[in-house]
C-alpha cells in the first residue's frame, strides 16, 4: 500500500467537516501509524512499575493548601462533558442524568463552582451541546460556565484503510477521539488563549460522573509552587480497579498510563496485577495552561499515545463493515511533559457512576449533599467504605430497569457492607439493607421486597 494510504480521501472529508488544520494534521499522524501496522499497544518488557516513594501522597500536602487557596482565581474547572450513557441505556447526556436529590450530575457541578467562586468550563461534544445548553439556560446559573466542543475523527474501514460510506446515517462514519482531544480542542476553540489573556494559569480536567472531584486548594498549591506543568490524580489499585488504566515509567524513568487497549491481549495478566502496578489513573489532571501553550507552539499538536479501538461501523449491528476508531486519553499527557507527577489521592475523591450499581450507590444514603452542592460520604458508613454492589446484568443493566425495580428510590446503604443481588427483584419503600446480604429472587418471576423491611441475613424468595 502506498506510504500515505487513503490519506487525501480523509483529508476533505475533514475539510469538507471544517475540522481545524491541527486536528486533520493530528489524525494524518496517526493515520500513518495505523497504516505502518501499529496497534497502539505497550508492551510490559518496555515499562516498569512507579516507585511508591515517587508518588506524592494526599494527606502530606497540607502545607501547600493556603498557597493553593491563594491562587484560585488562576484556576480553571474543566468537565468532560461528551458522553451520552450509552452503556447506561441513557440516550441523552449523561451529565443531565438525575442522580442525587432530584438534581442531575450537570446542576450539582454548576451550583458547586457558583458557590465557590470556581472558573467553570464544559467540554461538550456535538450530541450534548445542544441539550447541555438548553438546560444551563433553564438553572440560569450566577456564572454561565464556558463551553467548547470536542472535534471527531473520520472512522477507518478496515478491509481497505478507507473512510467508511454509511449514508443511512452519516453520523456514524465518524467517532468522538478520545477525552485526550481535551488539550487540541482548548486550543482550536480559542479558548487555551482566552484563559491565558484573563490569568488562569491553571486547569483541573475532570470527567462529569465523577462529584468527588473538585478544585482543591492543597493540589493546586503543590502544582503551582513545584511548578509542575502537569499532574495525575491516582489511587491504589483495588481488586475492582485491575482493569482500569495503570500508571508506570518507561526505561528513561518518565511517567506513562498504560489504557487496557493498549495491552496485548497476551500480557492482560500482567497488566492486571494490582501489586506490580500499583496505582489507576482517576481521570483527574491538572495542568500548567502556559506549559501546555508551550508544547503547542514547539511540536504544532498534541501527539498522545494512540489507542486503536476496533468497531463496526454501527455499534448496534454487529454485521456492519469492522472499522478502526483512532482514540487518544487525556492522562497520556503525563508522557509529554517533562517533570510530569502524579499524586495518591483518597478514594473521597473518585465516585465514578459507569454502571447502574454505582448509580444506585450514589443515589443512596451512603452519600449527602452538603449545602446541596457538596458530596461527601456518610458518615454512618462503616470505616469510611462503600458497599460492594453487584446486581444481575439481566435486570439492572439499564437506567429504565433499574427505576422500574426501584421505584420509590434505593434502600439504605449506609451500614451495608454488601448487596448482591440475583433474579428479578423489585423494592417498595424504606427498605433497610444492613451487612453483608445476598438476595435471590425466583428465576423467571419477578419477586417483590415489603415497604419497610430490614435484611440482615441472605434472603431466598
Amino acid at each position: 500500500m502506498h506510504p500515505t494510504g487513503h490519506l487525501p480521501e480523509f483529508v476533505v472529508k475533514m475539510q469538507q467537516a471544517n475540522l481545524s488544520p491541527m486536528l486533520i494534521d493530528t489524525f494524518s499522524h496517526y493515520y500513518r501509524q495505523v497504516l505502518s501496522g501499529a496497534k497502539g499497544l505497550i508492551f510490559d518488557q518496555d515499562i516498569a512499575p512507579i516507585d511508591a516513594a515517587e508518588i506524592a501522597h494526599y494527606d502530606q500536602l497540607d502545607a501547600y493548601r493556603q498557597a493553593g487557596a491563594g491562587r484560585m482565581n488562576q484556576a480553571v474547572m474543566i468537565v468532560l462533558n461528551g458522553g451520552l450513557g450509552t452503556s447506561m441505556g441513557l440516550t441523552g447526556p449523561k451529565s443531565l442524568l438525575e442522580v442525587k436529590d432530584g438534581r442531575a450530575f450537570l446542576d450539582i457541578i454548576v451550583q458547586r463552582a457558583n458557590r465557590g467562586g470556581v472558573q467553570l468550563a464544559l467540554m461538550n461534544s456535538f450530541s450534548t451541546d445542544a441539550p447541555t445548553r438548553n438546560r444551563l439556560a433553564a438553572i440560569t446559573p450566577d456564572n454561565m460556565p464556558q463551553t467548547f466542543l470536542q472535534h471527531k475523527f473520520p472512522k477507518i474501514r478496515q478491509a481497505d484503510f478507507r473512510p467508511i460510506d454509511w449514508p443511512q446515517n452519516p453520523d456514524l462514519e465518524w467517532n468522538p477521539p478520545g477525552h485526550g482531544d481535551v488539550y487540541t480542542a482548548l486550543h482550536t476553540s480559542g479558548l487555551l488563549d482566552r484563559l491565558l489573556d484573563q490569568g488562569i494559569a491553571y486547569a483541573f480536567i475532570c470527567n462529569c460522573d465523577n462529584l468527588g472531584a473538585g478544585l482543591d486548594a492543597a493540589l493546586l498549591g503543590y502544582l503551582a509552587e513545584n511548578q509542575l506543568p502537569f499532574m495525575m490524580e491516582v489511587a491504589r489499585r483495588a481488586p475492582a480497579d485491575a482493569k482500569g488504566g495503570h500508571l508506570a515509567q518507561d526505561k528513561n524513568g518518565r511517567l506513562l498510563l498504560r489504557e487496557g487497549a493498549q495491552c496485548p491481549a497476551d500480557e492482560q495478566q500482567a497488566f492486571q496485577d494490582i501489586e506490580r502496578y500499583r496505582y489507576f489513573n482517576t481521570n483527574s489532571l491538572w495542568v500548567d495552561l502556559r506549559r501546555l501553550k508551550q508544547l503547542i507552539h514547539e511540536t504544532g499538536a498534541i501527539g498522545l499515545p494512540m489507542i486503536v479501538n476496533p468497531k463496526t461501523a454501527d455499534p448496534r449491528d454487529k454485521t456492519s463493515p469492522p472499522v478502526f476508531q483512532i482514540e487518544t486519553a487525556m492522562g497520556a499527557a503525563i508522557s509529554l511533559f517533562a517533570g510530569a507527577k502524579a499524586v495518591c489521592v483518597p478514594r473521597a475523591r473518585f465516585y465514578p457512576v459507569k454502571k447502574c450499581n454505582e448509580l444506585l450507590t450514589l443515589q443512596s444514603d451512603c452519600f449527602i449533599l452538603k449545602d446541596q452542592c457538596r458530596l461527601i460520604q456518610h458518615p454512618d458508613c462503616k470505616n469510611g467504605q462503600l458497599p460492594v454492589i453487584t446486581l444481575d446484568e439481566r435486570y439492572y443493566q439499564k437506567i429504565d430497569d433499574l427505576q422500574q425495580r426501584f421505584p420509590c428510590g434505593p434502600p439504605s446503604l449506609k451500614h451495608c457492607r454488601s448487596l448482591t443481588i440475583h433474579g428479578d427483584v423489585h423494592f417498595d419503600a424504606d427498605v433497610v439493607i444492613r451487612g453483608r446480604v445476598t438476595i435471590r429472587g425466583k428465576e423467571g418471576a419477578p419477586a417483590k421486597i415489603a415497604r419497610g423491611r430490614v435484611i440482615d441475613a441472605d434472603v431466598n424468595l
